[in-house]
């Protein structure tokens, strides 16, 4: 799943995005190299689905330069993973049925795409659900499902949209475990948008801080120590090991 060179993933300088005059972000300067894990971290509406859509290729930039490894100048090593999957329940659809609909766009063979898909299935827990009605599903098991089926295209780079949002402390975890454990083992490069500051605390290496139409990008130690987290969300945080947790005084986050 690794890019073949050491070149930076995404490169962004001074890019601007926004709605017609509607400015949104702008002086965005952010560098994405192999085998990161990256936050997009910030309060609803603060930015974060936009760069996303800038970064899909769905928002063409007001100004500066967005480049994409030539590697990603097609779809078929990009991954992405929306915050929720709506099926018609009028249509019935298996887990295995919905998966596949990763594989759309690229060119593989039967036995490739069979090979593909019971590997995404086995990395995801859902090698028994395969043939279970996707409405069926926990919501923590619909997720998974969503991770399957992007990470049938063994892409390069995953982004993933609020995926934890609705879930249970429980599924939301054993959620990034598993995401944490294909970043590691293969080397995938991930985009995790989300408004949870202890989850980047946790996980991050790199965050990206959107406050107030811009973004203050870098390692996570860099990031999550500046007093830039208190200008967002209104606390300080400590990291520690790396675990964010409340503590008494003054909504402080702490290890």
């Amino acid at each position: 799943m690794s890019l073949g060179s050491d070149a930076p993933v995404l490169r962004l300088r001074g890019l601007a995005l926004g709605y017609g005059a509607r400015g949104v972000l702008t002086g965005v300067d952010l560098e994405v190299r192999p085998g990161e894990l990256w936050f997009l971290l910030g309060p609803n509406g603060s930015g974060k689905t936009t760069l996303l859509r800038g970064i899909l290729g769905l928002l063409r930039p007001s100004a500066g330069a967005l480049e994409r490894h030539s590697e990603l100048a097609g779809s078929h090593r990009l991954g992405f993973v929306p915050q929720r999957g709506e099926i018609n329940p009028t249509l019935p659809t298996t887990v295995r049925e919905l998966v596949s609909l990763g594989f759309v766009g690229t060119r593989l063979r039967r036995d490739e795409r069979s090979e593909r898909l019971a590997w995404a299935l086995g990395q995801l827990g859902l090698e028994d659900l395969a043939r279970a009605s996707y409405g069926s599903l926990s919501g923590g098991q619909r997720q998974r499902a969503l991770v399957a089926r992007a990470l049938v295209r063994r892409p390069s780079l995953m982004i993933l949209d609020e995926p934890t949002e609705g879930l249970d402390v429980t599924s939301e975890e054993a959620l990034l475990r598993t995401l944490v454990g294909l970043h590691r083992g293969g080397a995938l490069t991930l985009l995790f948008v989300t408004h949870k500051l202890a989850l980047a605390a946790r996980y991050a290496t790199h965050v990206a801080l959107f406050h107030e139409g811009h973004v203050h990008a870098g390692t996570r130690g860099a990031v999550l120590s500046s007093d830039a987290v208190e200008r967002v969300f209104g606390v300080t945080l400590a990291l520690g090991d790396g675990v964010a947790s409340p503590a008494a005084d003054r909504g402080r986050v702490a290890p």
